[in-house]
């Protein structure tokens, strides 16, 4: 996958989400101008990425010395899912009915598949403990459908990797602050929530997975490779409290006949 058929990919997620346009900058009220429902200026939510399938775009060089010969190649990694370990929290900041801004502290499995020219079936992933930060454009009244995008910074505090020889036979190992990796990795992402706060992202990582300069026994395992791991995740955002009764709150049901 070359980075043309990457951007091609954002684009048609975003254009997926043409469907719910209407919903999403639309007030919650009838066109008889219905008092509108408040919503909550500040509150503290999951942060659940729930399911996530990543994968990579692999490029990989190798130098020959003889002959002295480069060959790179590109590739995109298999499809690897997981629902374990991704949690977290956020903390939300709706400044305007219709946007707001939120970070928060998170828990992510990501990684990737690798099969290579050995015929070896290669698994590697890092438990990553992440800041995000986003903003919001949409309805923003609880359960109500919205778009966020945005960025943040990861950094790796588990790494394993697994190595598949054959059916029955691998090796494997688990490293905790590994200096396999960065230290820190930056993402960018983009989604949308559906009602009942079921959200769909896309998040890319921009930054080489694999550290290069990474040593072992006299070895640079990862030289040559650059590893942009990308994934696709559902989630479940929600507030982690019931909206409290306030004056906005009492009038709009008094207006409406919803006490």
């Amino acid at each position: 996958m070359n980075k043309k058929i990457f951007i091609l990919t954002i684009l048609a997620i975003w254009l997926t989400t043409s469907t719910t346009h209407a919903r999403i900058f639309s007030d919650d009220t009838a066109r008889n101008k219905k008092p509108l429902k408040p919503y909550r200026k500040f509150f503290v939510g999951n942060a659940l990425d729930g399911v996530i399938v990543s994968s990579a775009l692999i490029k990989k060089t190798v130098t020959m010395q003889s002959p002295p010969v480069t060959n790179t190649t590109n590739d995109i990694g298999i499809a690897r899912l997981t629902a374990f370990l991704n949690t977290g929290l956020t903390f939300n900041w709706n400044l305007a009915r219709h946007f707001g801004i939120w970070t928060g502290l998170d828990v992510k499995n990501i990684g990737f598949i690798e099969k290579n020219a050995g015929g070896e079936t290669v698994k590697r992933r890092t438990y990553n403990l992440g800041v995000p930060f986003g903003i919001k454009i949409g309805n923003m009244v609880d359960k109500n459908p919205y778009l966020f995008l945005g960025g943040g910074a990861d950094a790796p505090f588990n790494y394993r990797e697994k190595t598949f020889v054959i059916r029955d036979q691998k090796a494997k190992f688990s490293e905790w602050f590994s200096q396999r990796t960065p230290s820190a990795m930056p993402y960018v992402f983009a989604g949308f929530s559906v009602s009942d706060g079921i959200t769909l992202k896309f998040q890319y990582y921009p930054g080489n997975f694999l550290n290069t300069g990474f040593t072992t026994a006299g070895t640079h395992p990862y030289a040559g490779y650059n590893v942009n791991i990308f994934f696709a995740s559902i989630g479940y955002a929600i507030p982690l409290k019931k909206q409290k009764d306030s004056v906005e709150l009492l009038e709009y049901q008094l207006k409406t006949n919803k006490l």
